[in-house]
């Protein structure tokens, strides 16, 4: 008899360990499970924070705790609440996500900073941008072509400023640099990809151009890749720089 309710008591303290240990399994993911909202403002801080578009997979991996649909939840209502009338927008840029101030507010918010200075871009290198932008991968005697006139010392500024790169060398006589834009290209002018670009008939009409001359003509396959370490970072000599 003694044996049996020895048994017995050991088979309670076995069934009451294994509900303690479900029950503080249960409150542990209580606890890690953040509740939405906190997950939203927590998305919400880092998007505001962050210098550059925030990507969902950086998301992801900075809330390594929770799981990609939580964070894909959260990011769904933030976008829902950002749909409401206000000054700040969230924007989707360069296949992230950035906190800005309403296209509409520009002049309002330029205001605030009208003694600052910054370095704006000349028509000329506008031009030749949405050149780029439009028919990328392009080279600067087809820019040229283009525009009427020389743009070695434009280019330099584009390549300055990251908002063009070299790409390759075109598979023609002297294997010029062929050029395309850069993610600070889209970063700037608020794109979330090319595709975001205006329609070519109006930035043609908007800078004086025909559209035909905007269209993308150049072959992928006419590009040959760079084999010199040089070539990605070209000297400030104009002659040099561009082909």
């Amino acid at each position: 008899m003694a044996d049996e309710e020895l048994e017995k008591d050991a088979e309670k303290d076995v069934e009451k360990d294994v509900e303690t240990s479900v029950e503080s399994v249960e409150a542990l993911a209580a606890v890690d499970r953040r509740p939405s909202a906190e997950l939203k403002a927590i998305l919400e801080a880092l998007i505001f924070a962050s210098p550059e578009p925030l990507t969902p997979k950086a998301m992801c991996k900075l809330l390594d705790t929770e799981t990609r649909e939580d964070v894909q939840a959260a990011l769904a209502e933030l976008k829902e609440d950002y749909k409401r009338p206000g000054g700040l927008q969230l924007a989707e840029v360069a296949g992230g996500y950035q906190i800005v101030t309403r296209s509409d507010l520009h002049e309002w918010v330029r205001q605030l900073f009208h003694e600052r200075t910054t370095q704006r871009l000349t028509v000329q290198a506008l031009e030749t941008l949405a050149v780029i932008a439009y028919r990328q991968p392009i080279t600067a005697l087809e820019i040229t072509e283009v525009r009427g006139v020389n743009t070695s010392g434009v280019l330099n500024t584009l390549l300055e400023r990251h908002l063009i790169k070299i790409v390759g060398r075109k598979q023609v006589v002297g294997r010029p640099f062929m050029y395309s834009t850069t993610k600070e290209f889209l970063i700037r002018f608020g794109l979330n990809e090319l595709g975001d670009l205006p329609k070519v008939e109006d930035m043609a009409e908007a800078l004086g151009i025909e559209t035909p001359l905007l269209v993308e003509q150049t072959p992928a396959e006419e590009m040959l890749p760079l084999e010199e370490p040089e070539a990605a970072e070209p000297s400030g000599d104009t002659g040099e720089t561009v082909h």
